[in-house]
């Protein structure tokens, strides 16, 4: 027996020792970080990044693919590469090495969102005179595109710019490849590799954000017969290019450095990017904060998602300041639904499922299957066939997304309709699905008071009436639930998110998919109603084309300023802007407000910064010389420049870490309105803050004249505790230029 065990040890350790070496000999992927390139060979890039592997990896068999996987040379100095533990390591010691990122993996974070926003047709209108985005290429790194859809014609667009270096990888331009609307199309990686016509869209989602940034006219657009109109874009005669990074719906981040590292090649002007960075990461650990920095560096605007985690406070993606960083908001379209109980309550609610013979008139028993406190009872996971056959079932929402599947489960047991309510954190924002049988989403208070009635009444009924959509519904706008909240990790002295913009039940162009798979057959459906920042994000940059094909001349960081010093911070009704829960929305929570894209064309004055101003503020993060160099791709040397604080940086809106001393920091405008203005400071804060503005007017004689001025932040007597909010307005005839002042709460500062 003793010798039965001794060689059962010895197997088991013979096992493991080969299982160890397989696993060291197992090859993962990564991005290598390089130094600067300073060395005057005349190697090609590729040939470059080869030398940098291993001699094993050179020579050895290459049973799984190519070793060097993208080489990059314009958003980062580097390649990604399939490399054993042992060559990564190998790498590491390597002195022209800054840092290896093993792959990971990033998640993807309209017929009214135009006129919501003040974009009509005529040829008086603002919209008109931009040339609806002419002369400009937005690119965008999604799951592809259907080119064949009929927002991707290319009626009344001019050709590509002569600057434009882009490829198309469609292989029949009459099976709707490119065209003068999309000039451009790759895929990378796994995108390329999983597809026969690598760029199509296999998940709906890169379709319905690239025709929210810049679909071409399309009348009697609808889904289902609602929302019916005319859909468009932002910029609907701006170009597209598009980058397929993302294969259903898994985007690597090999890929996506390969993506931008294309745009920026290609000559893109815009990337609209509705994809979640890392969470909270610092920037010289976070390769999409590192890529957008170099594609900032070339001019091009960045548009970013802000990430779908609210909402949490501290839970924003996309974060660097050198990034417009996108909250979700709420239009005044509500594809209306009516629940009424057997004791004449009435509630209202969203379903994009319309059904011409409904429950309505007719009271059918109402069940809720967790009202003993079952989790998996309250949101229907799991469910008795015989307590919900022939009822309206009530069920307690689970994660976006999820929805419709919770009515194929209600349905698949016999249930005659769904009552979807909200949890407490998500308050009143409501979604319109495609649910497969009569349905209605409420709000969490709605919610409660059905539950109640339910627990209060022997033999309760409900019946769901449809209403359709319907135009006007309030509050409105309001920030989303799920929109990922500020501060931002990273840098929480620079307020994020940015700007918020429409990114609740948004139509537009659609592809068959399998992120809904429901749908995938029915070919009369080509729009349709998607949420999330992924939506808000497209809105913005095509709104960012519309002020570049205006102003071309201007940089990244003056259209992002005149995006947000004109928003609004007030709704339709006047009065401020609401959250999930009806509150007074914070800037935390939406930034600088809701995007006003009339006002953006003209501001009046931007806050403008260049790549040295960034540096200097990269250096006041304590980030040292190497994180510095990672982020820009130059050797600086911190201490022999003059670092400044976050709030240093000429940010249009001001985070002031303010305990009992007062904080002074100054700010440059430059007038980009009429030569002879004069703009006048006010203040809106609470009393119990002093805000002093040195000098309290500016007057310019001249076009892209610069000035600058002081803004002194003290406390009226002890500090309040849970911070302040308010805004300093520079007035003139013409323009209100609109900076929030944020002093976070007491715990955010210490």
């Amino acid at each position: 027996m003793r010798t039965q065990r001794g060689h059962l040890g010895l197997l088991f350790l013979l096992s493991s020792a080969l299982l160890a070496v397989s696993f060291a000999h197992e090859r993962k992927n990564y991005v290598v970080h390089l130094e600067p390139r300073e060395d005057g060979s005349t190697d090609s890039v590729e040939e470059w990044h080869r030398s940098f592997l291993p001699e094993a990896t050179l020579d050895s068999a290459s049973d799984d693919g190519p070793r060097i996987i993208h080489s990059y040379s314009h958003v980062l100095n580097g390649f990604a590469a399939r490399l054993t533990d042992a060559e990564a390591e190998s790498l590491r010691s390597n002195e022209g090495c800054l840092r290896l990122y093993p792959e990971e993996f990033l998640p993807l974070a309209t017929t009214h969102s135009p006129g919501f926003l003040g974009l009509h047709l005529g040829k008086d209108s603002f919209w008109s005179r931009s040339g609806f985005g002419r002369g400009v290429v937005i690119g965008l790194l999604d799951t592809g595109i259907l080119p064949s859809h009929p927002s991707f014609g290319d009626a009344g667009l001019p050709p590509p710019p002569k600057k434009w270096k882009g490829t198309c990888e469609f292989r029949s331009i009459a099976a709707g490849g490119c065209n003068n609307k999309v000039i451009g199309a790759r895929a990378f990686g796994s995108a390329a590799i999983n597809n026969t016509a690598p760029p199509v869209d296999d998940a709906g989602h890169g379709t319905h954000t690239a025709s929210t940034a810049a679909g071409n006219f399309v009348q009697n657009a609808d889904v289902r017969g609602n929302a019916h109109g005319t859909a468009s874009g932002m910029a609907p005669h701006a170009h597209l290019a598009i980058y397929k990074v993302c294969a259903r719906s898994r985007c690597s981040i090999m890929d996506i450095i390969a993506g931008l590292d294309a745009a920026v090649k290609d000559g893109v002007d815009v990337l609209s990017f509705s994809i979640s960075a890392t969470d909270g990461a610092q920037f010289n650990y976070d390769l999409i904060a590192v890529a957008t920095f170099k594609a900032m560096e070339h001019g091009i605007f960045v548009s970013a998602a802000a990430g779908n985690d609210g909402p949490v406070a501290g839970t924003i993606r996309n974060g660097a300041p050198w990034m417009l960083t996108v909250a979700a908001g709420t239009m005044d379209r509500a594809i209306r639904t009516t629940v009424r109980l057997g004791n004449g309550q009435e509630f209202d609610g969203e379903s994009l499922f319309q059904p011409r013979n409904n429950t309505a008139g007719r009271q059918l028993p109402l069940v809720f299957p967790g009202r003993n406190g079952d989790p998996d009872a309250r949101d229907c996971s799991t469910l008795v066939e015989a307590e919900v056959r022939g009822k309206v079932v009530l069920c307690e929402s689970r994660s976006i997304g999820e929805h419709v599947e919770q009515g194929q489960m209600v349905s698949a047991y016999g249930g005659a309709g769904m009552i979807l309510m909200n949890k407490a954190a998500e308050g009143y924002t409501t979604f319109a699905d495609a649910h497969v049988l009569p349905a209605s989403h409420v709000s969490y208070a709605a919610g409660s008071k059905i539950e109640a009635y339910i627990k209060s009444t022997p033999k309760p009924t409900a019946t769901i009436t449809f209403r359709g959509t319907v135009m006007g519904s309030s509050p409105a706008p309001s920030v989303a639930f799920f929109s990922s909240r500020g501060p931002n990790k990273a840098s929480p002295g620079i307020l994020k998110p940015d700007i918020t913009g429409p990114g609740m039940n948004i139509l537009a162009a659609w592809a068959p998919s399998e992120m809904h798979p429901e749908f995938a057959d029915d070919v009369s459906l080509t729009f349709f109603m998607e949420s999330g920042t992924s939506m808000s994000t497209p809105h913005l940059s095509g709104i960012a084309a519309i002020v570049k094909s205006l102003h071309p001349s201007w940089s990244p960081a003056a259209i992002k300023s005149a995006i947000m010093t004109s928003s609004n911070v007030a709704d339709h009704a006047g009065v401020p802007i609401k959250d999930e829960q009806y509150r007074r929305a914070s800037f935390y929570s939406m930034g600088a407000g809701y995007v006003n894209p009339s006002r953006a064309v003209d501001p009046g004055l931007v806050y403008d910064l260049s790549t040295n101003e960034y540096i200097a503020y990269l250096c006041g993060l304590g980030l040292g010389d190497d994180g510095v160099k990672e982020i820009t791709g130059r050797r600086i040397a911190c201490a022999k420049l003059k670092a400044i604080t976050e709030a240093e940086l000429n940010y249009p809106s001001l985070v002031v870490k303010l305990l009992s001393h007062p904080i002074t920091v100054r700010r440059t405008v430059t007038n980009v309105g009429a030569a002879n203005s004069v703009y006048t400071a006010a203040v809106d804060m609470p009393k119990d803050v002093s805000v002093v503005v040195r000098p309290p007017m500016l007057r310019f004689s001249r076009a892209n004249e610069k000035q600058s001025f002081s803004v002194t932040v003290r406390w009226n007597g002890q500090p309040a505790v849970g911070g302040a909010e308010g805004n300093l307005k520079w007035v003139s005839k013409e323009h209100v230029v609109r900076s929030p002042i944020v002093i976070p709460p007491a715990k955010a500062v210490a």
